[in-house]
């Protein structure tokens, strides 16, 4: 019977890209290996993973993807973040991975279940099914770190972390402000944390924990997790680092709904000088008010530095992030007036996406003002870009921590106590990076991580080694 392995991300398009990623790189190495991917309909953008989805399916007919039927949440879900939201939607899928898993291995032979990190309750279906289970944490290793070391930072205190003002000691991390502790996990009261929490337990428990990262990123922690330091009161499953694991530039063009966009920004690239123009672009879900979009713009307008700055509408929903469909913004209304007329022969404003992967990569890009989302820190990584960090959501505060003090490849942008960023601190980190000798030191960091990343996959590389060993691990079971 043919060996398959089935992969199960969490909706979002970044963690399904992630994963997608991953499946390319196991049938490179495996091609005899049979790879399904399990799809649950998210409970936002119901449809915003489909062209990528289509695009895969036709490009790599050996990754079959397998829809779940939608889940109906009941009107009494009420929940505090979109976190909240998919952890709902993932408990009620299980039902339907039981019948998922049963139904392929009725023609295949499956070595292992893929989880991403946020579904713990898949854990228990493996089981049952006597499939190993592992685990894809598709972040940096600095936050698994944190994750695994959840239940220990758990039993020393009965506070929440948003109650907390100190810094807490993780293995292989600096130490970090307890109030940037991943977003849905600073009041323990909520129901996000009692879900991380079970994630955290679950984890360790696993066949292997496969992350996107590379050990020469993350060296400390890497080893701090491998030694079993993140749990100390258990095993911990084996760690494979297998990244950076990117979308292609292609792949990216399959989000380009208006036709134009990356001929718009590749074109208008082409005339800007080597290394000149900063690219602002704050992930998928990102969103900021109409008072921080008029504050960005005249932080940029006084930098006197050339931009290609992406500009969303601001957030409708009480979750503050983009989870419902986007409308094209009306950049006259939200802009500051006469600002696009002034800034037009250094700058331009994109509405709603751009090609990030193939914009880094572009000779002109010399930084990166960014959410500090774990995918588009491997892009800019891999591009050799240094980084502005401005986080929104999630555990992008943590990750902030970890790539201004710890890999030393980014500035920090730092925000009021409300979170509200002055047009001053823009203008301050943008002329920083592009100008400054601390802005030359991390353009030199990250352009050594650059090539390391390379040699990560190269022969002989860490990552493609992990990769080996994870997978004849899975052929000889």
């Amino acid at each position: 019977m043919e060996k398959a392995v089935v992969l199960y991300p969490t909706p979002p398009i970044g963690h399904l890209r992630a994963m997608v990623e991953l499946g390319k790189v196991i049938l490179a190495h495996q091609p005899s290996l049979s790879v399904h991917v399990l799809i649950a309909t998210p409970p936002y953008q119901a449809d915003a993973t489909a062209p990528y989805i289509a695009a895969i399916s036709s490009a790599i007919p050996a990754i079959t993807f397998h829809r779940l039927p939608e889940i109906t949440l009941p009107p009494s879900s009420n929940v505090a973040n979109h976190e909240e939201l998919t952890f709902e939607v993932l408990h009620h899928n299980n039902p339907y991975i039981h019948e998922a898993l049963v139904s392929i291995s009725n023609k295949y032979k499956i070595q292992a279940l893929v989880m991403d990190f946020f579904i713990s309750v898949a854990f228990q279906v493996a089981t049952e099914l006597n499939i190993r289970p592992y685990y894809f944490y598709t972040g940096a290793a600095g936050s698994l770190a944190f994750f695994l070391y959840l239940p220990t930072l758990h039993k020393q205190t009965t506070k929440s972390f948003k109650d907390m003002d100190l810094l807490v000691d993780i293995p292989g991390v600096p130490p970090i402000p307890a109030k940037d502790m991943v977003k849905p996990l600073l009041d323990r009261s909520q129901k996000a944390y009692e879900f991380f929490f079970d994630c955290s337990i679950t984890t360790p428990k696993s066949a292997g924990i496969i992350t996107n990262t590379f050990e020469a990123l993350e060296p400390r922690v890497v080893k701090a997790i491998s030694d079993g330091l993140c749990v100390p009161d258990a095993p911990t499953a084996p760690l494979y680092c297998v990244g950076p694991l990117i979308a292609s530039v292609d792949e990216k063009k399959t989000r380009d709904a208006s036709g134009g966009r990356v001929a718009e920004c590749l074109t208008w690239l082409d005339s800007q000088p080597s290394k000149s123009v900063v690219l602002l672009c704050f992930g998928s879900l990102g969103l900021f008010s109409k008072e921080q979009l008029r504050e960005i713009a005249t932080g940029l307008e006084r930098s006197g530095q050339r931009f290609l700055w992406v500009v969303r509408n601001p957030p409708s929903g009480h979750l503050g992030v983009a989870i419902t469909e986007q409308q094209e913004p009306d950049l006259n209304v939200l802009l500051p007036e006469g600002f696009l007329e002034r800034t037009k022969d250094r700058g331009l404003v994109v509405k709603s996406w751009a090609p990030q992967v193939a914009v880094l990569n572009h000779d002109s890009v010399g930084g990166f003002v960014t959410h500090c989302g774990w995918n588009s820190v491997l892009e800019s990584v891999t591009a050799g870009v240094p980084m502005v960090a401005w986080p929104l959501y999630a555990e992008q505060r943590f990750n902030r921590v970890l790539l201004v003090e710890e890999m030393k490849i980014a500035l920090p942008m730092v925000e009021s106590e409300n979170g509200f960023v002055n047009l001053d601190e823009i203008e301050k980190r943008v002329r920083e990076l592009m100008e400054s000798k601390e802005g030359m030191l991390i353009r030199e960091q990250i352009t050594a991580m650059k090539e390391a990343a390379k040699a990560a996959w190269g022969e002989g590389g860490s990552s493609r080694v992990a990769l080996a060993k994870l997978v004849e691990s899975w052929m000889h079971a």
